[in-house]
């Protein structure tokens, strides 16, 4: 996923059973599709080249079993040695999500921060109301920003208003290292899927 061209574009399939979602670059080309088999009590994520799933570049797995603070490491294809890990941090997570990505030397590299927990709040709290809660996807659109550790924005997630969350975009905001496009964009994946899932 090396040169990417920005804003980048995740959408979620709902007519599968698997956690999936494709990622596309401006130019409208797939640069990932992801799949999260459901029902798995340790995370195996993995990313493909394209949604015809031929082609396996990455997998991201849980270092522990449901761990709190768990961290979800990043395969390349074929090895076997992580080239870093995305860590939320579990009680800080509670009240707004906050996470580090972490390079292959096991040093921080990134944090990413939701920007508004007030967002997530509302969300939830109108989520409940019968009618109502199938709004929200409009109403209520979480963003997260990725900084470097100058405390640099680099990277700005945001959700789209779309029914049942379907739709994310990426901007970029600042320059990312050259080697370091890959673990920003499995970081933000992944992170996403643990986010959706927790409403």
């Amino acid at each position: 996923m090396q040169n990417i061209q920005f804003p980048v574009q995740f959408e979620f399939k709902i007519s599968t059973l698997a956690n999936d979602f494709k990622a596309t670059d401006a130019s409208g080309k797939t640069i990932a599709y992801v799949r999260q088999k459901m029902f798995k009590l340790k995370e195996d994520i993995q990313i493909y080249s394209d949604d015809s799933r031929t082609k396996e570049n990455y997998r991201i797995k849980a270092d522990k079993w449901l761990d709190f603070s768990t961290a979800y490491s990043f395969y390349s294809e074929g090895n076997t040695k992580s080239f870093g890990k995305v860590v939320r941090k579990g009680w800080r997570s509670i009240w707004k999500a906050h996470y580090q990505i972490i390079d292959q030397h096991e040093k921080q590299q990134y944090s990413v921060s939701e920007e508004n927990a007030w967002v997530k709040v509302g969300d939830s709290l109108l989520g409940e109301i019968p009618i109502l809660g199938i709004f929200t996807g409009y109403l209520f659109n979480p963003s997260y920003i990725v900084e470097n550790m100058d405390g640099k924005p680099v990277i700005k997630l945001k959700k789209q208003a779309s029914f049942f969350g379907r739709k994310f975009e990426l901007t970029k905001l600042g320059e990312l290292d050259a080697d370091d496009d890959d673990r920003v964009m499995l970081s933000l994946m992944m992170m996403i899927l643990l986010e959706r899932r927790r409403g």
